[in-house]
């Protein structure tokens, strides 16, 4: 039987907080063509219905995101599974070999047929069971740039849905829920 992860999405249909993480945490999305890969990614996953995103936050070595949606486990296998082939194939492309050094180094040795990780194993998803726990989730996502010191408020961060939620057009489109 093969190993997953993505095994612990009870719920059917969410929402769900989950996190997902560069392996070693590196910090890949610095970079901003790499970011460009992740927001396009959650754009397709959006437009086709593979998930609704109710809330987001991109940091420079993880992401979290707040979904819902009928199979949300596979739909997160799928995201991350792409996105890292495309991130993979960009760092190719670019001949970044110090970088796909990394990558190979830090992969799990269980990973016998690939050369490179990108992500790291699972997405610790956390079933939202309350409006409660909704908010606070929100406002972990939304402020963990300014815990981290990069900004005073968090509107400045770019990659967030913390503008969608005070009535500014974000980056990418979010179904409000909550508050």
């Amino acid at each position: 039987m093969g190993r997953s992860r993505y095994k612990y999405f009870t719920h059917i249909n969410g929402p769900y907080f989950i996190t997902c993480t560069i392996i070693n945490w590196l910090p890949f999305f610095s970079i901003p063509a790499i970011v460009s890969i992740i927001l396009e990614s959650l754009k397709f996953m959006i437009r086709n219905e593979r998930f609704v995103l109710h809330g987001f936050v991109i940091m420079e070595n993880h992401l979290h995101l707040i979904v819902s949606g009928e199979n949300i486990s596979k739909e997160v296998r799928n995201f991350k599974s792409y996105t890292a082939r495309m991130i993979i194939n960009y760092l190719l492309e670019k001949n970044s070999q110090f970088v796909l050094s990394q990558l190979k180094f830090f992969k799990k040795l269980h990973k016998h047929d690939q050369e490179y990780q990108f992500w790291e194993e699972g997405s610790h998803p956390k079933l939202i069971t309350s409006l409660e726990m909704l908010n606070q989730k929100l406002t972990y996502l939304h402020h963990n740039p300014v815990r981290r010191g990069y900004i005073d408020d968090p509107m400045h961060w770019r990659y967030s849905s913390y503008r969608n939620y005070i009535g500014i057009e974000g980056l990418l489109p979010v179904e409000i829920i909550g508050l």
